[in-house]
């Protein structure tokens, strides 16, 4: 179906899940015999958020997209403004869109430019109350105004006329029950409207039960489709509704107040305990954001329309038997079951999540149980005699351009990965900065020593640089423990490259572990540290692979 916009240009009208435009879909649900359900949106990430859970129609709540822009519900966003975030939610779902138009904006002149309007930018309907501008909420005192009746069926007949598409909703909101004037004038003035063309009716109450909303739905006799907004008599069944014959029941306004709690208790926690240790693993994290927003999209946008650019590579270094008892008999530690799959499988996914698809494992104990979809492996056979930058040196050859390097026993969350893939440094190691008190005394772990400890401002980003990583390093003198897992530019890749020449020089190859060669490393070059605060996990125990299930 095509539209024709002001300017004489055509477009599409986008469509919906079923194929159908979102005028239609939004008209199928308000006609037909079963009961819908319209969840309340109010800008284009809560509008996602309403498509991913299944709902077939979003209800642009006037409300809340005041409440949201800080402003109370009372006209106090011009319609202009309105249009602007009904526009964002548009572009962001699929669903159509009913929205909450007040009382039109205005007389006969203001609905009908706002229908035209909606319409243009793809909203399926609107729903107008019979109430005088500017509206005050219809839970706000008692005995509110209501427009004149004729006056008010002007209003419907100029939205009806001013439609850009023949299945375009408009719903007649009834506000005489909640105005106290009375079943008759309910039934009144809902008469009146359906004879003016009004698609349906809204019949609104804010009595604690449905008793009054079921008995208009009696004496309604089906005249029109009927939509209720159960906010305050929410405790009544929706068998009821359904056997009742009701069309349409919105859920007004519930993502915004769950969402008022939860930023209320998030910024307490922050402001009390002036860190996000508490929060970070409460919230969504932000791929979670990037992924409603359709970051992927974006990706691969940049990858049609933008020059190509060379992708990081990754070294696994997983050639290393591991000692947790009969679970490492005939496998190595690295294809030990993490949430239904090997613990490879999990880095090497976190890895292609971030972009990085070329990945080369070395592998080493009972290798030929070493197998990965799409994965280069290199075979270290003396990794009984041999230590890990002899690994490392076996896939030597892979170190070529923008390189990841981690252990094949840790794993770690996208966004550390992400922080050392956005480091313009050439060399940048990831530290746990919790490290020095997170794990038990007595365990082995690589400890960090840098120019700066992590000072905990969110506003200090002045880089730190690696001096020493060592097992021997005392807690006290620690800034952090490495986790396993750093990233060298192109240039850094020349400079470890030289520096692995040179370890072979001295007979060190074979023995060396990476903490050594990255010391080493430090003192003639600058190796950033980036400061993290847990979200990681090496994996050394059965107790680590417990707790591994729960690291998502």
């Amino acid at each position: 179906m095509k539209e024709v916009t002001p300017f004489g240009m055509s477009k599409k009208v986008s469509t919906s899940h079923a194929g159908m435009t979102r005028f239609a879909a939004l008209r199928r649900e308000i006609m037909s015999s079963e009961i819908s359900f319209l969840m309340e949106a109010h800008d284009g990430l809560s509008a996602k958020i309403v498509e991913e859970a299944g709902f077939r129609g979003v209800w642009a709540s006037g409300l809340t997209t005041s409440a949201a822009l800080g402003l109370r519900d009372s006209n106090e966003a011009s319609w202009t403004q309105v249009l602007d975030q009904l526009e964002y939610m548009a572009d962001a779902t699929r669903l159509p869109i009913l929205v909450d138009g007040d009382t039109g904006h205005g007389n006969f002149n203001n609905v009908r430019r706002f229908v035209r309007k909606l319409g243009e930018r793809g909203l399926a309907g609107v729903c107008i109350e019979d109430k005088l501008f500017p509206k005050t909420n219809s839970f706000i005192g008692e005995g509110q105004a209501l427009a004149d009746i004729e006056e008010f069926c002007g209003r419907i007949k100029a939205g009806k006329d001013s439609q850009v598409d023949d299945d375009f909703v408009l719903i007649a909101r009834v506000e005489a029950l909640i105005s106290g004037l009375g079943m008759a004038e309910a039934l009144r003035r809902a008469e009146a409207y359906h004879q003016a063309g009004a698609d349906a009716i809204l019949i609104h109450s804010k009595r604690s039960t449905a008793e009054e909303i079921l008995a208009f739905t009696r004496a309604w006799g089906n005249r029109a489709p009927l939509v209720i907004v159960p906010t305050m008599y929410y405790a009544t069944p929706t068998a009821v509704y359904r056997e009742a014959g009701i069309s349409t029941v919105i859920w007004a306004n519930h993502l915004l107040r769950s969402a008022l709690v939860a930023m209320r208790e998030t910024a307490a926690r922050i402001a009390e305990d002036e860190s996000l240790m508490r929060v970070e693993g409460q919230v969504a994290s932000v791929q979670e954001v990037f992924r409603l927003v359709g970051n992927a999209e974006l990706e691969q946008a940049e990858r049609q329309y933008l020059p190509a650019r060379p992708s990081a590579t990754a070294v696994v270094l997983a050639a290393s038997g591991g000692d947790l008892g009969t679970l490492t008999v005939d496998r190595p530690k690295c294809m030990l079951d993490v949430r239904g799959r090997p613990l490879l499988g999990n880095l090497v996914h976190t890895l292609r999540e971030s972009g990085v698809r070329d990945v080369t494992v070395v592998r080493g104990y009972r290798k030929e149980a070493v197998r990965l979809d799409g994965v280069r492996m290199v075979d270290n056979d003396r990794h009984a005699e041999t230590g890990e930058l002899w690994s490392l040196a076996c896939a030597r050859e892979a170190i070529r351009d923008e390189t990841v390097i981690t252990y094949g026993d840790v794993l770690f969350r996208r966004h550390i990965l992400d922080g050392l893939l956005r480091s313009e440094a050439d060399v940048a190691l990831a530290v746990d900065s919790l490290g020095v008190t997170r794990r038990p005394s007595g365990t082995a772990r690589d400890l960090v020593v840098a120019d700066r400890p992590f000072s905990g401002d969110y506003l200090d980003d002045t880089p730190a640089h690696l001096r020493r990583i060592a097992t021997d390093i005392a807690p006290a003198d620690s800034c952090g423990e490495w986790m396993g897992l750093f990233r060298v530019s192109a240039r850094g890749a020349g400079w470890l490259r030289e520096e692995m020449t040179a370890m072979e020089a001295e007979g060190l190859l074979e023995a060396a572990d990476l903490p050594l060669l990255l010391t080493r490393m430090a003192a003639r070059h600058p190796v950033q540290v980036l400061y993290f605060a847990g979200h990681w996990l090496d994996i050394d125990t059965l107790g680590d692979l417990a707790e591994a299930r729960n690291l998502g």
